[in-house]
């Protein structure tokens, strides 16, 4: 306790606030792009005539350098006509200066030429206490060790987590408890950049009767990959043996891992684009048993299979019991995967979730309390893959420019989806991709992070001033595992019981903060804070004061 109080003096003193604004009751994001220095545009082929170039864009959001602000990091792709020159497309790394504005560093850090560029995950991948960065790409993967002093070296070889093929989403957890971080990749589609379907010709090359990219229907998939680590700072790839290398070879995307059946081991979700989702529940030796039709998760509520792309998880009726979140293609809904405790629900269209979503393309997701009062709401980032629909007379339910999804948690188990009520930039026609969510300037109000093709990246603060109180929690584990990945926090305040799990990776490709952010309403402060860590042992704390980031250490 006293080395608590200690860390939130600290935190207090490092994050003073600024000046409070004022703004108009309906004021919630504001695009801070520009005034924040941040000009990171995504390589992107204007035509998209190759599946290739119209998937990437993850975005993370990290604190590198260990200064208690969060830094931006966008991975950017490279196009067919490019896929030699590694070096014309260069992915960008913003440091937070503290004072609202972020100085791109990628170059000097050694971060930024991952190649094609994909997806993004972080963690503390060697224990060391700096933040490090795994970049899924279209070729070998990269994973960046972080020196401690602003800068990385590239380690995935000597590691043995190149992957190879076309890799899609990561995320790092300890899955065999051994005090460990594993990691999984999804890989999406086997390419071979010397013999690409052409663009138009064939079945599954034509959308609504106009020619298209191909894909991925009609498309050979590949396997997925697990490696396990060896405590060494070597891994070795066990997706085979450990039962999640997915056989059929579907299009794997987002991942997320979470204890789905709360016998404390964390199991693994994985949204596959155009097939069954993939849930896999952990044996707690070494080995998955995949458990997604039985457990209500694989497929839509009438049985279809979807574009699974994006992923959330959340405790959204503030239960105690995370459920999922999907983004999908345009006329298939979002799904929404109501934990029940024993199995899930699809509950879509009764949480009223899923009407406002038929005519998107959904990627990056999350939940979030935008206004702090206790119930978790949700957002979405949208744009379609065919810009040949803006010259085509289709009809079409939406363009290939497409504006957000922000969802109000009406805390009765539906929510009300307001974006359009808000305006701009919600409103705003994109074409994203990749979304992270962490407080950018530590006020209390998360702000989001965007990875876009055919346009500028976007980072949106959160300038809602009629918000309730807050609370900020970060861990720090025990061991190796310092970023107590896999832990769950709950926190209890104004009669409410609210759940946060500590993840590496979710949302389409990207990474959010892992500081847990918790609404608090109208109390003064947390009257119970419970941490059950990775390993399973449990730290309470009770009467936190509100309006507060705090940082909690597990003991040795």
């Amino acid at each position: 306790m006293r080395h608590l109080a200690l860390m939130t003096l600290a935190w207090l003193a490092l994050l003073a606030q600024p000046p409070a604004r004022a703004f108009a009751a309906s004021a919630f994001l504001r695009d801070a792009t520009a005034e924040a220095g941040i000009s990171f545009q995504q390589r992107s082929a204007p035509e998209k005539k190759y599946i290739l170039e119209s998937m990437a864009g993850g975005v993370a959001m990290l604190d590198f350098d260990g200064d208690g602000l969060l830094d931006i990091y966008f991975v950017n792709s490279l196009t067919v006509q490019t896929a030699d020159q590694p070096e014309s497309a260069s992915s960008a790394l913003y440091r937070n200066l503290g004072d609202g504005s972020f100085l791109e560093v990628a170059e000097r850090a050694g971060v930024a030429t991952p190649g094609w560029g994909m997806g993004v995950c972080t963690a503390d991948v060697d224990g060391d206490g700096w933040q490090d960065i795994y970049v899924t790409t279209v070729g070998d993967n990269r994973l960046y060790l972080n020196r401690g002093d602003g800068t990385f070296r590239q380690g995935a070889e000597e590691a043995g987590v190149t992957a190879g093929g076309w890799s899609a989403g990561c995320g790092f957890a300890d899955y065999d408890r051994d005090g460990d971080l594993d990691l999984f990749v999804s890989r999406y589609v086997e390419v071979d950049l010397d013999n690409l379907p052409e663009f138009g010709k064939g079945k599954f090359c034509r959308y609504r009767g106009i020619e298209v990219q191909c894909g991925p229907r009609g498309l050979p998939g590949t396997s997925d990959l697990l490696f396990r680590n060896r405590g060494d700072g070597t891994f070795d790839e066990v997706s085979q043996s450990a039962g999640v290398a997915d056989p059929n070879e579907y299009f794997g995307l987002g991942v997320a891992w979470f204890d789905a059946d709360a016998d404390g081991w964390l199991d693994l979700f994985v949204a596959n684009d155009s097939g069954p989702n993939f849930l896999y529940r952990n044996k707690k030796d070494g080995t998955f048993e995949e458990f997604a039709f039985p457990l209500g998760v694989a497929v839509s509520e009438d049985g279809g299979e979807q574009g699974s792309m994006g992923i959330a998880v959340g405790d959204y009726k503030n239960e105690g019991r995370p459920s999922l979140f999907v983004t999908n293609f345009s006329e298939e809904p979002n799904a929404l995967y109501y934990n029940s405790g024993d199995f899930f629900t699809d509950v879509s269209f009764r949480s009223a979730t899923a009407p406002s979503s038929l005519p998107y393309v959904g990627w990056g997701t999350a939940f979030l309390d935008y206004d702090n009062d206790g119930w978790q709401d949700l957002i979405v980032v949208n744009g379609h893959v065919y810009p040949q629909l803006d010259n085509a007379q289709l009809g079409a339910s939406a363009p290939y420019r497409q504006r957000k999804l922000l969802y109000r948690n009406l805390r009765d188990g539906t929510f009300d989806e307001i974006a359009e009520s808000l305006g701009e930039p919600l409103t705003e026609l994109r074409v994203s991709r990749g979304l992270a969510l962490g407080d950018l300037d530590r006020d209390g109000r998360p702000d989001l992070a965007i990875n876009d093709l055919d346009g500028p990246a976007q980072l949106l603060r959160n300038e809602r001033s009629e918000a309730g109180s807050w609370l900020q929690v970060g861990l720090t584990g025990a061991g190796r595992l310092t970023d107590a990945i896999g832990a769950v926090i709950q926190v209890d305040a104004a009669k409410l019981s609210q759940l946060r799990i500590v993840q590496s990776g979710t949302s389409y490709l990207s990474q959010s903060d892992m500081f847990q952010h918790f609404g608090l309403g109208g109390a003064t402060a947390a009257g119970r804070v419970e941490i059950r860590w990775p390993e399973g042992s449990v730290t309470r704390l009770s009467d936190l004061p509100a309006n507060r980031v705090v940082r909690i250490f597990q003991k040795p």
